[in-house]
């Protein structure tokens, strides 16, 4: 009777473990729709961003073929001119239970890192999210010169993301590194994500020719910048740059819920499937000592 109480005992435990597995499912599941929402608001403003920018670089261009004169273009979009020092934005989570999707961010990091550090350039990392900062640091740990936790905790936030991109915007006008890159994982489906490292500074734009329209230039429109295009282009690179960031956490805090989803929905299906194996062998157990009892009381009876 002792292995049917100890059966008991385990099976309501996993019971109670399967209620909290389904529960954490369905807060990912929640939490997922809300980064997907952000994922095509984030994505169709840096779109309507770098349309922008377009429209003002192919005006600058056809500026200069008209006047015969070359315009001198913010370092945000032409760089230092170097690439001999790096800074690595690493994007993972605060948390836990999302199976494999930290460790891809941490192993896809390191590796980059390797990659720059074995080409001689000189590295910098900024960890958002402390998951990928634990695994890094044992590797690496003189590299990480800043650590960011509690990123997206409500949620991706534009405001939040413009906080984290400007001191990077700072030290990259100031001439600390020649070029930023973000590590991220990047949201495919709930069940699939690409981990790779894109570059965020200098700013990459689609090349425009001065001869070319540019994409959705509205055709006999009138219009002029306040106060040159030059400030104009100026002022919306530092955007591009942090739309980029808030591009990076959202598809981020995509991929983590959507891992936390399947990494739950198995949780659940195990908890399930070895709530089923203990019931039977319970009532396996449980059977057998019935017969025996029965088999004792017909021994005893045929005894008198």
């Amino acid at each position: 009777m002792a292995g049917l109480k100890e059966l008991r005992t385990r099976i309501e435990a996993i019971k109670s473990t399967r209620k909290i597995t389904s529960a954490m499912k369905m807060v990912a599941a929640a939490g997922l729709r809300r980064a997907q929402g952000l994922i095509g608001k984030s994505s169709a403003y840096y779109d309507n961003l770098l349309i922008s920018v377009q429209h003002v670089i192919f005006d600058l261009k056809q500026e200069e073929a008209a006047k015969g004169v070359r315009y001198l273009y913010p370092k945000m979009m032409t760089g230092s001119g170097k690439d001999h020092s790096y800074l690595l934005l690493v994007v993972s989570s605060d948390k836990g239970l999302c199976g494999s999707y930290n460790a891809n961010v941490a192993k896809a990091a390191l590796k980059r890192i390797d990659e720059l550090l074995s080409a001689g350039h000189e590295v910098k990392v900024v960890c958002i999210g402390k998951k990928a900062r634990d695994v890094i640091k044992r590797k690496h740990a003189d590299l990480i010169v800043r650590t960011l936790e509690g990123v997206a905790r409500k949620g991706a936030d534009y405001e939040e993301a413009a906080k984290i991109a400007l001191p990077v915007l700072e030290a990259f006008s100031k001439g600390e590194f020649d070029k930023a890159e973000i590590v991220s994982s990047y949201f495919v489906s709930a069940i699939s994500r690409d981990v790779q490292a894109r570059p965020l500074l200098p700013v990459e734009l689609p090349e425009t020719e001065a001869g070319a329209e540019p994409v959705n230039r509205v055709k006999n429109a009138f219009y002029d910048y306040e106060p040159d295009k030059l400030s104009m282009l100026s002022g919306l690179l530092p955007q591009i740059a942090k739309a980029q960031v808030f591009n990076a956490i959202a598809q981020a805090q995509a991929s983590e819920q959507g891992a936390r989803m399947a990494s739950m929905d198995n949780a659940t299906r195990n908890a399930s499937d070895m709530i089923s194996e203990l019931t039977l062998r319970y009532n396996g157990i449980r059977q057998s000592a019935i017969t025996t009892e029965l088999t004792e009381i017909i021994s005893g009876a045929e005894a008198i």
